[in-house]
């Protein structure tokens, strides 16, 4: 069965070759070879340039030294030249369409990712925009302003040399400077690595010199002066650009990048403003250049993967591949104008980067804000939406739960009461609107549906008062601490069931989305008037999944599992020179093998599903299925997610892959335990010190056989670890999911002795 999310867009055709013959053949400027796209076009340089650099500023004297030229002389001196020869100017076909005098250009067409900033800069030019509060200085932007900076660090980055087709590393946080380089970069038809300053300097150089990127861009000092040792020489860097902080820091320090010129934030906005004034006032220094619009199919970005083991690899996206997001995510988000949006995750990655894109198009206000200042935020910006990761959420409903234990006696056995009450209202009222999953092809019958969404709706009817009484005292209150009036938005991850069921009890909209790098990244998601608990929801518009057989390939009816596999025009190019990876990755139709196991909700016209046909539901990964030398196949997600409830495991990896059964490496909850080692009389001691490892275990053993006593799989042995999983030890992705194939590598020698 493949399930459709609209009409499939056809793929794009190749661009005829008589555009550019016209320009100075004279040498090659491919980022990857043409052999890896077998179903679209080279890059966005699929011809040869010439560059004529008469308008770069800075030149390099023979110490070292830069000194600044006249932009108005250098462009008289190009204009009184004899040579014909002009250098090749990409553009943003709406954001630049005034320079290059394009008239009656629609601006409801989009064409390339910063054509966002125009079209929105038009229809809500004083709304603010971005709020970034915590920052030196905190910036507040409307969207004429941002128009105005992402065009002025466009064109400054042209200025000091970044021409059509390079590659710029931006190694840095979530900022609104963050969006402004990114934009930028864009904007000149060059195309941006990304990624985050928490990586190793390891993992940074492996990007940008796999990349080829040919200059840096980074958040602060602090960050410069951590990879300047191993990118010295090991590394070509042409300029560095620091977002933020005091570029004079960098003088009085030993590790800089010797004879690397290094720019501050406002040095490229204030350059690219004078450049542009000049580019508006003269007419000569306009016809030095070739225009050449930036297509949809020019790539955009290389996102490299987190991966869970191995280098990460290059995920080549186009500007078609996000635009698809910008265009079809309104029916997960309908959000308007004016509504105001809490963004903190890492913005280098595809998941938050597509939905920033997309809200911008709408006129939506962002602030930004990190773990640190989440909670006053939530409560001082009261945010209509949040997007996330799954940890977030568990971290909201973990507040939550430990204000309501720290209550009175009285006011926490009500408050409990009344909270189970709403969960057990939101079952029955999910029957009776067929808001439930099935596997089962076979319609139910008519009597039995009917009989039971009449007891449903009985039930529900008499639990609604109590439900409502349960939203005055006790709902409001949480509301109001945490925002979020229409909804959250969750991806990069299993959201458990437990968190997923408590927000549905007391009103608050969580709903969760499903997506990988290689597609943009959202493939489907549920809709706010279907949210359908532990499902991803349906494919969005214009794009298609299916469950196949994962031996055969064979495609397989609702109801049966398989391997989820996506097909849509945000499906990217390929992995960035690995034409191996990328053959496994899509096939010859176009369709991308996700590695998630799931399948496809039946279609019924009676019943607790009748309204859930062609919903997804996932149940792991398919890399990450356990085999035990039994024979038997166990998905560690399922039992994680149950033992996780537990408030005295922190984190958890099940084990056992060759084994007679699964074992747990754990990091416990070292206040929690030691509570629990009290109570069980096993240590009268006030510290940690002298709980040793094996008790620790013993306490812990017994807390998993009773959270998963239900599970078809329990755990035996496990081993205790002190270290938590985290994004700087590298157990940890950027979207808070654990590398387990890289924890049972570091650990592999106790696990060994585990079993023995």
């Amino acid at each position: 069965m493949i399930v459709h999310g609209g009409l499939l867009n056809p793929l794009f055709q190749a661009p005829s070759m008589s555009d550019s013959m016209s320009i100075a053949i004279t040498s090659t400027n491919y980022i990857v070879s043409p052999s890896y796209h077998r179903r679209r076009p080279p890059f966005c340089c699929q011809f040869q340039y010439q560059y004529v650099n008469a308008g770069t500023v800075f030149y390099h004297g023979k110490k070292g030294t830069r000194d600044r030229v006249s932009l108005l002389n250098r462009i008289r001196a190009y204009s009184e030249s004899k040579t014909e020869e002009k250098e090749v100017r990409k553009y943003s076909p709406i954001l630049e369409s005034q320079l290059v005098s394009e008239k009656n250009v629609s601006t409801a067409e989009l064409k390339a990712i910063p054509d966002i900033w125009r079209s929105s800069a038009e229809k809500f030019g004083d709304r603010v925009a971005l709020v970034d509060p915590h920052h030196d200085p905190p910036t507040n932007m409307t969207y004429n302003q941002l128009e105005e900076n992402i065009l002025n660090f466009c064109e400054g980055l042209r200025v000091i040399g970044i021409k059509p087709c390079e590659k710029v590393a931006l190694f840095a946080d979530n900022s609104c400077r963050w969006l402004v380089a990114d934009q930028g970069i864009m904007a000149t038809g060059a195309i941006n690595v990304v990624r985050g300053s928490k990586s190793s300097v390891e993992e940074l150089l492996h990007i940008y010199t796999h990349s080829e990127s040919v200059a840096l861009v980074v958040d602060n000092p602090e960050l410069y002066r951590r990879v300047a040792t191993g990118f010295n020489s090991k590394a070509s860097v042409r300029f560095v650009i620091l977002l933020w902080g005091d570029k004079s820091s960098l003088n009085s320090h030993s590790h800089i990048m010797e004879g690397i010129p290094a720019y501050s934030y406002k040095e490229i906005i204030d350059m690219g403003h004078e450049h542009r004034t000049l580019l508006v006032d003269l007419h000569d220094a306009r016809e030095k250049y070739v225009y050449e619009p930036i297509k949809s199919d020019d790539v955009a970005a290389v996102i490299y993967t987190s991966g869970t083991t191995g280098n990460p690899k290059g995920v080549m996206l186009t500007h078609s591949n996000l635009l698809h997001q910008v265009h079809n995510l309104w029916d997960i988000i309908p959000a308007r104008p004016g509504d105001r949006f809490v963004s903190m995750l890492p913005p280098w990655h595809v998941y938050e980067r597509a939905f920033e894109y997309f809200i911008f198009s709408l006129g939506i206000e962002q602030v930004y804000t990190n773990v640190k200042y989440l909670k006053d935020d939530l409560r001082h910006y009261q945010p209509q939406f949040i997007i996330s990761v799954p940890l977030i959420f568990e971290t909201l409903y973990n507040g939550i739960q430990k204000q309501i234990s720290t209550s009175s006696a009285i006011r926490k056995l009500i408050e409990l009461s009344l909270i189970k009450i709403s969960l057990a209202y939101m079952e029955f009222k999910n029957i009776y609107q067929g808001k439930c999953l099935s596997r089962t092809q076979k319609q139910p019958c008519f009597i039995t549906a009917t009989l039971d969404w009449i007891y449903a709706r009985i039930i529900a009817a008499i639990l609604l008062p109590l439900h409502l009484s349960a939203k005055k005292l006790v709902y409001t209150k949480i509301h109001s601490s945490i925002g979020i009036s229409k909804a959250g938005i969750c991806g990069g991850g299993s959201l458990p069931l437990h968190v997923d069921k408590f927000f549905e009890a007391i009103g608050t909209k969580v709903q969760v989305g499903y997506g990988l790098t290689e597609s943009s990244p959202v493939i489907a998601a549920r809709q706010p008037y279907l949210n359908v608990l532990r499902s991803v929801g349906r494919p969005i518009r214009h794009t298609e999944i299916k469950v196949v057989d994962d031996e055969t390939g064979e495609d397989l009816p609702p109801g049966s599992k398989g391997i989820v596999k996506a097909r849509g025009t945000q499906i990217m190019q390929g992995y960035y020179k690995n034409p191996i990876a990328t053959k496994q990755a899509i096939d010859e139709d176009g369709w991308l093998n996700t590695g998630d196991i799931g399948w496809i909700c039946p279609s019924h016209s009676l019943g607790r599903s009748r309204n859930s046909g062609g919903i997804i539901v996932l149940e792991g990964r398919a890399k990450n299925t356990i085999v035990l030398s039994t024979g038997e196949n166990v998905e560690p997600e399922q039992i994680e997610e149950v033992a996780i409830r537990s408030n005295l495991i922190q984190q958890i990896v099940v084990i056992g892959q060759d084994q007679r059964r699964l074992g747990a490496i754990i990091v416990p909850n070292k206040e929690e335990i030691l509570l629990a080692s009290k109570n069980a009389s096993m240590s009268a001691s006030s510290g940690n010190a002298q709980l040793t490892k094996d008790q620790m275990a013993g306490i812990l053993s017994q807390e998993l056989r009773k959270w998963t006593s239900d599970c078809s799989f329990q755990v035996g042995p496990i081993l205790v670890i002190e270290e938590p999983f985290m994004i700087d030890n590298g157990l940890m992705t950027a979207t808070m999911k654990i590398r387990r194939k890289k924890v049972v590598e570091l650990y592999k020698d106790q696990i060994d002795d585990l079993y023995k």
